[in-house]
């Protein structure tokens, strides 16, 4: 693997947080435009448990109540992280919903699973451990591999999902710039010897030793052609959000594309110029911000994410919903 493949590869698919132990760079130093501010209330504490799902022990952090009525929020994580990684997010969005961030198998605290790791595996995976939990259906919301698992699970496990969040992740492997897609067949097992992430690997992991075989297997499902067609996309019955960088992996008009397939780009409220009922499809682009960056971004990302979230009908300035001079509000008689 070449020197500059190292950081595309692992970029697309790990956190700022770990990485930057080991490969720090300029967007990790500097202080962002919209700094990840402690959230305004006490966070809800994090409590760790495990769920039984097809004979394997699934790790989960929950903070809230399920039983409060409010739809859940599921955050899964993207390659080589766990839910511990996802908890700046977890903590902000919990202020206003019960959340469940996953460890996907072979990752954090959950023991990896005999044979192939894909996509469709890791999405029964969540289904499984919302079933074991008793929730009927929850808002998912998933970063890059964490991503393209929940558009899987959205579409193999639909009664399942409310809202779909894809952060920094496409619908299928096309999505991503040509040599980011390329970089992944060059990984190696003992890439991340001695790195930030192999630290937190083992300080997690019921086996501390398997990373190596972890990374071999990513490599197998990262170069496997994945996703979902464009018929399946525009089938989804999720309303969806998608969240990336202006300097993400993901290409940007793919991430257009990817809006309109979901019902994006409503004309009938470009000439009006107005909403007049929440949209079922959002796109944010986040200035400045790169693949890696996004997931130092937790207070934008719940800012923008969570209107979508609570089906918020965008607001409009206040001279527009007042009448002019002599004229009468539309439904408004005259005395």
């Amino acid at each position: 693997m070449t020197r500059n493949s190292w950081p595309i590869a692992i970029g697309v698919l790990a956190t700022s947080l770990t990485i930057a132990a080991c490969n720090p760079g300029p967007e990790q130093a500097a202080p962002q435009s919209a700094p990840a501010a402690s959230p305004t209330q006490t966070p809800a504490p994090a409590q760790s448990a495990f769920a039984e799902v097809g004979g394997a022990r699934h790790h989960y952090e929950l903070r809230g109540d399920l039983k409060s009525g409010k739809t859940p929020l599921v955050l899964l994580h993207g390659s080589f992280m766990s839910a511990e990684a996802m908890g700046s997010f977890a903590e902000r969005f919990a202020q206003t919903r019960p959340v469940i961030a996953l460890d996907a198998r072979g990752h954090g605290r959950t023991p990896d699973i005999a044979g192939p790791m894909t996509y469709e595996a890791l999405a029964d995976d969540v289904a499984g451990v919302l079933a074991a939990l008793g929730v009927a259906k929850a808002d998912v919301l998933g970063y890059s591999m964490g991503g393209i698992t929940g558009a899987v699970l959205a579409a193999r496990h639909p009664e399942r999902i409310g809202k779909l969040v894809l952060m920094s992740a496409p619908f299928n492997k096309q999505g991503w710039y040509p040599e980011v897609a390329k970089s992944f067949a060059e990984w190696k097992p003992d890439m991340l010897a001695g790195s930030g992430l192999e630290a937190v690997y083992r300080r997690l992991s019921p086996t501390p030793d398997s990373l190596p075989a972890l990374l071999v297997k990513h490599r197998a499902q990262e170069t496997a052609p994945y996703g979902l067609s464009d018929a399946q996309v525009r089938n989804l019955t999720a309303k969806t959000m998608i969240v990336v960088g202006d300097a993400d992996g993901v290409q940007l008009d793919y991430a257009v594309r990817m809006f309109v397939l979901r019902g994006g780009g409503d004309r009938e409220a470009a000439m009006q110029g107005m909403l007049s009922a929440p949209p079922r499809a959002r796109l944010a682009i986040l200035p400045g911000t790169s693949h890696i960056g996004m997931s130092a971004r937790p207070q934008l990302v719940v800012d923008v994410v969570t209107p979508f979230l609570d089906d918020e009908l965008p607001p409009l300035p206040p001279d527009f919903l007042q009448p002019g001079p002599g004229k009468v509000p539309a439904g408004a008689t005259k005395q």
